[in-house]
């Protein structure tokens, strides 16, 4: 599968080699999996059209299944460029597509569609507006939630979801204010923001599978809820709270362990997982696991928070699918130095200040 070329230095200031490099590598990828480009970008002059050619001579009728996981890639790119966003080709790829593919729309919990033109259709959004279409940055929800996000972000989605229950509006763009809070909880996730601001957020929804958690405190959040999934979770809780620094940030671990126990029993057994989990999403709108969970939050720092995720994940005592990455590799691709353009398009040759990351990242 074929990358956008890296910039050379001798092309710093001509960003025609590297748009043509990438609308080539389009075309002929277009090629390899048997599929024509939209006919706009069939005209002669066309970079896209000269790969699209030099692939069909080249595979001519020895492509790939275009399934709809290869169409949604070539279609995310070619979206990608002709906007100037940028796209990590090497990790973001079919099979990482069909990977974070979900059934239910993590916003509006509705059945997600595919092809039908309906708001309901499953769509890939960048959770982060200001990176680019990489690993970690990206989650499957219906059409609906992607348009009503658009650019904004966790305080804006945080904003709306005030403004509906203050001012009774039922809906702002097509979404309650339960449905923006959400927005909110999974904007965060990808934002660097301040321990205390973090640490007051109710985990409304789970990461998306291969969403990156920034913010360690969230990360430590997401662990803890799902230590109740599966068996031995009272083993894992004696172990954890040895982690807890203070004697006082133990007891309100345990508090809040307890409470949230207590909470997933009491919600019963679930036809799937999916029911599942929305129930556990669903006991953070109770305001003693907030409360609890803010007492203890709030008695660690993001160092602590770091350090015990690390040693969980170790230990095993995180879960399964759990790694925690460092600041490079957890924001790797996303482009956070063009705010998620391509250097060719980013409209300044000026170096921009990378944005600060927090060390580590929660991957689900």
């Amino acid at each position: 599968m074929a990358s956008t070329l890296p910039l050379r230095i001798d092309d710093r200031f001509d960003a025609q080699p590297v748009e043509r490099d990438t609308a080539f590598e389009l075309g002929w990828d277009y090629a390899h999996y048997g599929l024509a480009p939209p006919a706009e970008h069939l005209h002669a002059s066309s970079s896209l059209r000269a790969g699209w050619a030099a692939g069909r001579s080249v595979f001519g009728l020895r492509t790939l299944q275009a399934n709809r996981y290869a169409r949604k890639w070539l279609q995310l790119r070619l979206g990608a460029w002709r906007r100037g966003r940028a796209f990590e080709g090497t990790q973001v790829n079919p099979a990482f597509l069909r990977r974070i593919d979900v059934a239910v729309c993590p916003i509006t919990r509705e059945v997600l569609t595919h092809g039908t033109g309906e708001p309901s259709d499953a769509s890939v959004d960048r959770v982060r507006n200001d990176a680019g279409y990489a690993a970690g940055n990206l989650a499957v929800m219906s059409t609906r939630a992607n348009r009503a996000k658009a650019a904004y972000g966790a305080g804006d989605a945080m904003a709306f979801a005030r403004q509906v229950e203050v001012g009774q509006l039922g809906h702002i763009d097509g979404l309650t204010a339960e449905q923006w809070a959400r927005i909110a909880v999974l904007a965060s996730f990808v934002t660097p923001i301040p321990h205390a601001q973090a640490a007051h957020l109710p985990l409304l929804v789970l990461p998306p599978n291969r969403l990156r958690v920034l913010n360690p405190v969230q990360a430590l959040q997401v662990m803890l809820s799902l230590q109740f999934d599966r068996t031995g979770h009272a083993r894992r809780c004696a172990a954890l709270a040895s982690l807890m620094p203070s004697v006082e940030a133990r007891q309100a671990f345990e508090t809040f362990a307890h409470t949230l126990l207590a909470r997933r029993i009491a919600a019963g057994r679930f036809a799937d997982a999916q029911a599942e989990r929305h129930a556990l999403e669903d006991l953070w709108r109770d305001r003693l696991v907030i409360q609890r969970w803010r007492r203890l939050a709030l008695r660690l720092t993001a160092g602590d928070c770091e350090r015990i995720g690390r040693v969980a994940a170790d230990r095993g005592l995180a879960g399964s699918g759990v790694r925690w990455l460092g600041d490079d590799a957890a924001t790797e691709g996303w482009a956070l130095e063009t705010g998620g353009m391509c250097l060719a398009r980013a409209g300044s040759l000026v170096e921009r200040p990378r944005l600060h990351a927090v060390p580590t990242a929660f991957h689900a």
